[in-house]
């Protein structure tokens, strides 16, 4: 059984018009994602789903398998990511591809690298997971006993207590989804219909390498850090 790499790269991104393809730190986002994806050692095949005749040539390039063009009706604003994976899944089956399980790799995670991807896999196995998830940790400032809302003009506990009540070494540890920047889901799963099966389990991250890519800020942000060496 295989494990494959997804990397979803659609043509029409509205925040950031062909953002799949824009530069980065000199290199396109589909570069830097199919450079962690091909480098982790732990990837059976590298596979990238897109509708986008420009897009796909781009993949092949980079070294990626464009089997299939995405549909377009999995490429619109409203397509959700559980219909990509089951599409991916049931092409690779059609040409009797037996897999374990679909590495989600988005193109907007341009600081993920390789050495994610492999841990990310290795505690996938460890753990027998059923999805893994990676996730940063909240911030302490953010945590549900920090948070507040206003009536009339005042400032009131959201959920109860007392403000300040709660140092910040006893506020409870919590995480978020960093994007994904990686997302590993088994086969069985996506054949229930789901992305998070019963088993869960998250990788963590660091602040900047789970920098997500929604906004042209942020794209230049990004290419900032890496122009200027402070990612690598």
């Amino acid at each position: 059984m295989s494990l494959v790499a997804l990397i979803p790269a659609r043509g029409g991104s509205k925040g950031v018009p062909r953002k799949n393809l824009a530069l980065c730190g000199g290199r396109s986002l589909l570069d830097w994602t199919a450079e962690a994806a091909l480098h982790s050692g732990v990837i059976d095949r590298a596979i990238l789903s897109t509708d986008d005749d420009e897009i796909a040539e781009a993949g092949r390039a980079l070294g990626l398998d464009v089997p299939f063009l995405r549909p377009a009706d999995l490429a619109g604003d409203a397509a959700l990511m559980l219909g990509v994976l089951q599409h991916c899944l049931a092409e690779l089956r059609r040409a009797g591809a037996t897999i374990e399980a679909i590495v989600l790799l988005q193109p907007t995670s341009p600081f993920r690298r390789a050495h994610h991807v492999c841990e990310s896999v290795a505690r996938f196995r460890e753990t027998k997971a059923q999805t893994l998830v990676s996730v940063v940790r909240v911030p302490h400032r953010y945590v549900p006993e920090g948070q507040m809302r206003e009536k009339e003009g005042r400032l009131f506990p959201y959920f109860g207590g007392g403000i300040g009540r709660v140092t910040r070494q006893d506020k409870e540890r919590l995480y978020a989804r960093n994007g994904p920047a990686v997302l590993i889901v088994r086969s069985s799963v996506l054949d229930a219909g789901l992305l998070y099966g019963d088993v869960i389990v998250g990788y963590e991250m660091d602040e900047l390498s789970s920098f997500d890519i929604d906004t042209p800020e942020e794209l230049r942000l990004a290419d900032h850090l890496l122009r200027t060496g402070y990612v690598r």
